[in-house]
């Protein structure tokens, strides 16, 4: 039998089974991704955070992503259901968090690679990870029809597609239990889709349905790309955005957005599902 170290972590319980796999050993199948994030005959996660070496990735890495050549270590996002994801806010925080833990790097500053290019992270002094998620693409409006209502909203890139989607009344009224129905000429690749309403001047309440794993309790993208839409348009903010595990910071300004908020390790082990 074959074993494996593994990690469990969360950010804002937006949870991730953590591999290392420092030298890109492992033929990690969408099987096998489905397995280790299933609930019951698996670990449990929303999806699979794999700790490779860039340099082990060779030339599979997209033009788009070869800023990620620079950092050493590269975070290798799959869903639950085993396709891969260009990025992922709560997993970079988790993935560094889980780089200091182990000793993988030193110091508060550094960068980690993804397949939406390298991504500085800062580690703040109470424990927070500050994560700069560049600029925000603006791409018009779009809509998406839900279990019970369609909803309306702005097209956002944060590296990954998204569609936030101000409501009128409580996030927890909107039934979330299907998959949206999006446009697929404006959503080739499917979508993440966010709804939200601001409860307070600068903060909001946002719920989300992740492509490729359903509702989850936390989406970082999803956050950035929910502060995003609220904002007006051309000037600096910062919002605090809840979701149902919890609570994340967005600072928006000229080069882009930062996302705050915490990132923790609950279990090491060993598993023999790979």
């Amino acid at each position: 039998m074959v074993t494996m170290r593994f990690a469990k972590g969360h950010g804002t319980e937006n949870d991730f089974v953590i591999l290392p796999d420092p030298e890109g050993e492992l033929q990690l199948t969408k099987e096998t991704v489905r397995l280790l994030c299933d609930r019951r005959a698996g670990i449990g996660g929303d999806g699979i955070l794999r700790v490779v070496r860039t340099r082990a990735l060779g030339e599979t890495l997209a033009p788009a992503a070869r800023t990620a050549e620079r950092p050493e270590w590269f975070m290798d996002y799959r869903n639950s259901d085993g396709s891969v994801a260009e990025m992922c806010g709560n997993g970079v925080r988790v993935f560094a968090h889980y780089l200091r833990h182990t000793g993988l790097v030193e110091g508060d500053r550094f960068e980690v690679g993804t397949r939406d290019g390298a991504k500085g992270v800062v580690v703040e002094t109470d424990g927070d990870i500050t994560v700069d998620m560049g600029r925000v693409e603006m791409q018009g409006t779009s809509s998406a029809k839900l279990a019970r209502q369609a909803v309306h909203g702005s097209q956002i890139s944060v590296g990954n597609p998204h569609l936030a989607c101000e409501v009128q009344g409580p996030v927890a009224d909107v039934d979330l239990s299907e998959p949206p129905e999006l446009d697929a000429e404006a959503f080739p690749e499917g979508a993440n889709v966010e709804v939200y309403t601001e409860v307070a001047p600068g903060v909001l309440e946002m719920r989300v349905y992740e492509r490729g794993s359903g509702e989850t309790r936390s989406c970082g993208t999803g956050i950035v790309a929910a502060a995003a839409a609220a904002a007006p348009e051309g000037e600096e903010s910062t919002w605090r955005v809840r979701v149902l595990g919890g609570e994340c910071t967005v600072y928006l300004d000229a080069s882009g957005a930062r996302l705050r908020g915490p990132a923790t390790i609950v279990a090491e082990g060993e598993t023999s599902l790979l």
